[in-house]
């Protein structure tokens, strides 16, 4: 009996068929298990509170565990339960969770209900749904402190969400969510001892690691673009555009600390750009000087923001977790320091 060969279009198509039918049969089991999480969660604190007594809530949680497994087999132990009850305090609102729901895994919720500040989840909320992260991406972001490195946890409260509104309202993301100060660049293998052209060398050969740090939306256009000013050649380090700032960013490397003269360095770069290379429709250009330090009152008294150039460290090694919060503990006690030195002169 001849068999006849099937047509390779119509393989493809029913393949097709089959993996969106399975890809929307995930969303919806995924949807409903956490919706039944949060019902669960919910449940549990009610019961909580109306039992307002000293180690009820670890009673009852660890004895609920041993029925739901008994009953139901593996996956309802205590962590799991206390996931559930983190969940639906975190989210106390049905109709936040029904959204929630169609937009992220529950792997994704779960590394989010323990970020207590507001602000910082709803940073990390909107950008992993800005940049699609998968759980893995997300987790590792909240690990190295993502929130913290970017501008905009320097800045007010107030100014935070406002940002906030306009990605979630109008799609529209502002520099200061963009760039991050330091940049990890452990990834590049660098040793103690290496040279601005090493340092370039090592991001474009791994360029896809350097962009992810930077954000999923750069897009790498040179590498040493050469600009000619009155017979003049000047070299833009990197230079890369930014789909939703729709702006060149114009990137130069430095081995030593921020110095005033780079300034005037990366000015000129942004004003070329700006005359012969912006095209209708974009935004000013960017400049981000990478360096190894800076000293925060060269930054402020340069007032580059009027400039549009951003200066971030770099950090070739990634430091433990610790000694990230140590820094940021020592920054936070500086600005309350500098504060109170303004209040007591006045």
């Amino acid at each position: 009996m001849n068999s006849k060969p099937v047509v390779p279009e119509l393989f493809t198509n029913i393949r097709q068929l089959i993996d969106q039918s399975r890809n929307r049969v995930s969303v919806a089991v995924n949807a409903e298990l956490t919706m039944l999480y949060w019902n669960i969660g919910k449940r549990i604190n009610e019961d909580i509170l109306d039992n307002q007594r000293a180690g009820y809530g670890k009673q009852v949680v660890s004895v609920l565990s041993g029925q739901l497994t008994a009953e139901y087999g593996s996956g309802w132990s205590e962590k799991h339960l206390r996931h559930c009850l983190g969940f639906a305090e975190t989210f106390p609102q049905v109709e936040i969770v029904s959204a929630l729901r169609r937009e992220f895994s529950w792997t994704h919720l779960r590394s989010l209900i323990y970020i207590d500040d507001p602000l910082k989840r709803d940073f990390y909320l909107e950008l992993c749904k800005l940049e699609h992260w998968s759980s893995r991406q997300l987790q590792e972001r909240i690990n190295s402190m993502l929130f913290e490195r970017t501008v905009i946890s320097k800045k007010p409260e107030e100014t935070i969400k406002n940002d906030f509104d306009l990605l979630k309202k109008e799609q529209h993301l502002s520099s200061d969510m963009v760039f991050r100060d330091p940049y990890f660049l452990d990834f590049l293998g660098l040793k103690d001892t290496y040279s601005e052209k090493d340092l370039e060398s090592a991001i474009i050969a791994d360029l896809q690691r350097f962009i992810v740090e930077m954000g999923s939306d750069f897009a790498f256009l040179a590498r040493q673009k050469r600009i000619s000013i009155d017979n003049r050649d000047y070299y833009i380090d990197l230079l890369f555009f930014h789909r939703r700032l729709k702006s060149l960013i114009a990137i130069d490397l430095k081995l030593g600390e921020f110095e005033a003269g780079y300034k005037g360095q990366m000015e000129l770069y942004l004003r070329y750009l700006e005359k012969y290379e912006q095209i209708e429709g974009e935004n000013s250009p960017v400049g981000l000087i990478l360096c190894a330090g800076k000293s925060e009152e060269h930054i402020e008294l340069l007032q580059l923001y009027k400039s549009n150039i951003k200066v971030a460290d770099y950090i070739t090694g990634l430091p433990e977790k610790e000694i990230l919060i140590a820094r940021l503990h020592a920054s936070v006690e500086k600005a309350r320091l500098s504060n109170s030195l303004r209040n007591d002169s006045k």
